[in-house]
């Protein structure tokens, strides 16, 4: 029963912190939405910002087996597998997403987990181009490409994910493929 009312609670705080920003959001509210005592959410959270802390935990772990995407000489392809196997674990939780992008803006917590992620998919696009593409990627590219990567793959996730027009990431992670395969000059 406790767990319950504490992932009731949680939920609600989701739902209506992207909806309404967590500054606009009182626990009243939040306890209303979850159908438990204003008290019980101070029980399980002494403060609403802990409860901004449980819900930033809750992001879904964006690691990827590298050795599951990469496709031997393939940069391009191993890239696409690797965006769309993001993609996958990104878009698990689109309202908690949604929330965090929000609140990344001002509060430190959410902001140093959305750091923390960027880095992390920036440094899975970087060993997947090395472990792709082997002796024949520019070795002195490939930490810009990976980050550039990692914004348009953050990006997608951000504002991208809004509209309705195609997805273009597939000739950023072509493009990005072919400069890094170039014979260095």
């Amino acid at each position: 029963m406790e767990d319950s009312a504490k992932e009731r609670i949680l939920a609600a705080a989701e739902e209506l912190f992207a909806d309404g920003g967590f500054d606009a959001t009182p626990t009243s509210r939040i306890a209303e939405r979850a159908g438990v005592p204003k008290g019980l959410v101070h029980y399980y959270f002494n403060r609403k910002k802990d409860l901004l802390a449980a819900l930033v935990a809750r992001l879904p772990d964006s690691t990827v087996d590298h050795r599951r995407v990469v496709v031997a000489g393939d940069i391009a392809e191993s890239l696409r597998r690797l965006v769309a196997a993001l993609d996958a674990r990104l878009n698990a939780s689109p309202l908690l997403s949604h929330l965090l992008w929000r609140e990344a803006d001002t509060h430190s917590a959410v902001r140093d987990a959305m750091r923390a992620r960027y880095e992390n998919v920036a440094a899975q696009i970087k060993q997947v181009i090395l472990a792709a593409g082997g002796a024949t990627v520019a070795m002195k590219d490939v930490e810009a490409a990976a980050a550039l990567l990692a914004l348009a793959v953050s990006y997608r996730h951000s504002v991208a994910r809004h509209s309705d027009e195609e997805d273009p990431i597939d000739r950023e992670l072509s493009f990005v493929a072919n400069a890094l395969a170039r014979p260095a000059r």
